[in-house]
């Protein structure tokens, strides 16, 4: 392909910050996605960056795939001048979100992301790596100016009537109100996980796992997009994927796919607590650090901790993303009657998670909050 004169490249991304484009050889029928930072985010020309970040995803992604090759594209070229990365073509998956709404099933998904999750996020703690190393690598991964968007959109503005970014229905502007931002609990809790996305530079995460950012087909899974990575609390992660599969569950519940909607349910369930095996064998298998090695009831207490961030985090992307800057077409693409009930549950959803995240302890904890409010709002 580097000697072709025939090629082409079409402009395929419809992300908020970034330019993809799939540059095929036109003779042989072989392609390559070449993604490009601009300083600028698509989503607003107001949000500047810097373009380190693909140098932190490129990076993030050749981890990922030293460690689960199979969940993630391969990267062939990395230019920091020209700011852009050249990766394997996922031409014949789908993008998640998009699947999810047509209301496709994938028996293997929760099986695939648990697997990546435990695989990846462990490995890069302290539970595993040398804690010199560890140290090295936190400070390879800083990226101040993503992290910034998470924080202002993820665990601020949806919180305060003043911020005029927020985007509210006009019929839920008293609910949002009540329940964000005059919640003086609920703001309370926020804040303590404000400060936990802060300080506790955990693991390397991903940074914006949810369907958006999976490549998918009924037999394969692979995660893109870690633009975002940085060293955060593992439940960061993990409580994206259960938001973004609940926003596919109320989309699910709005038009009445009874059967969809269970196998959402399921899938959570079965994220949660296949997570929970797999990062148990990681940890016995590769645990380094002395008392993380010898004492089963440290790891216990480890992974309970990881549950309490991960109830907390899923009800902060479910807020944010019903109310903030960035929306999901899963709620957005309703229709207007449909998204008015959808936005009150998904937000009913997130503050029972955020405010009751320390009983969370199975993946059957986070369904119930799921079937609980779809009862209130029957």
């Amino acid at each position: 392909m580097r000697d072709s004169n025939n090629l082409e490249a079409i402009e395929i991304g419809d992300g908020n910050l970034n330019y993809v484009f799939r540059v095929k050889d036109l003779d042989t029928k072989k392609s390559v996605i070449v993604k490009q930072a601009g300083h600028t985010a698509r989503i607003s020309e107001d949000i500047k960056l810097s373009t380190d970040r693909i140098r932190i995803e490129t990076r993030a992604l050749q981890l990922s795939y030293e460690r689960t090759p199979h969940f993630v594209p391969k990267i062939y070229l990395f230019d920091e001048v020209m700011s852009c990365c050249a990766m394997e073509d996922l031409g014949d998956f789908t993008i998640m979100r998009t699947a999810l709404m047509d209301h496709q099933i994938f028996p293997n998904f929760a099986d695939h992301i648990s697997t990546y999750m435990a695989e990846n996020l462990l490995p890069s703690s302290d539970v595993i790596m040398e804690h010199k190393e560890k140290k090295k690598c936190v400070e390879t991964f800083i990226n101040p100016e993503l992290c910034e968007i998470s924080e202002d959109l993820v665990f601020t503005e949806p919180y305060f009537d003043q911020n005029n970014r927020n985007e509210v229905l006009d019929e839920n502007i008293q609910f949002v109100k009540e329940c964000l931002y005059e919640n003086e609990p609920l703001k309370l809790e926020v804040a303590k996980l404000k400060y936990l996305f802060l300080t506790k530079a955990q693991s390397l995460l991903h940074g914006d796992l949810h369907t958006g950012s999976i490549f998918i087909t009924e037999k394969e899974t692979k995660v893109i997009d870690p633009e975002f990575a940085f060293y955060g609390p593992i439940g960061y992660d993990v409580g994206n994927v259960i938001a973004n599969l609940t926003f596919s569950w109320v989309n699910g519940l709005a038009n009445n796919k009874i059967e969809f909607s269970q196998w959402i349910e399921d899938t959570i369930q079965e994220t949660v607590d296949l997570f929970q095996v797999k990062f148990k064998e990681v940890w016995k298998r590769e645990a380094r650090e002395i008392f993380a090695a010898k004492t089963d009831e440290f790891m216990e207490y480890y992974l309970q901790d990881i549950m309490n961030d991960t109830a907390g985090m899923a009800g902060l992307e479910l807020n944010r993303r019903i109310v903030g800057l960035a929306k999901v077409k899963d709620i957005t693409g309703l229709d207007h009657h449909q998204r008015i009930k959808a936005e009150k549950i998904c937000i009913s959803i997130a503050n029972r998670f955020i405010l009751n995240r320390h009983q969370y302890t199975k993946g059957i904890d986070f369904v119930q909050v799921l079937q609980e409010v779809k009862e209130d709002f029957q």
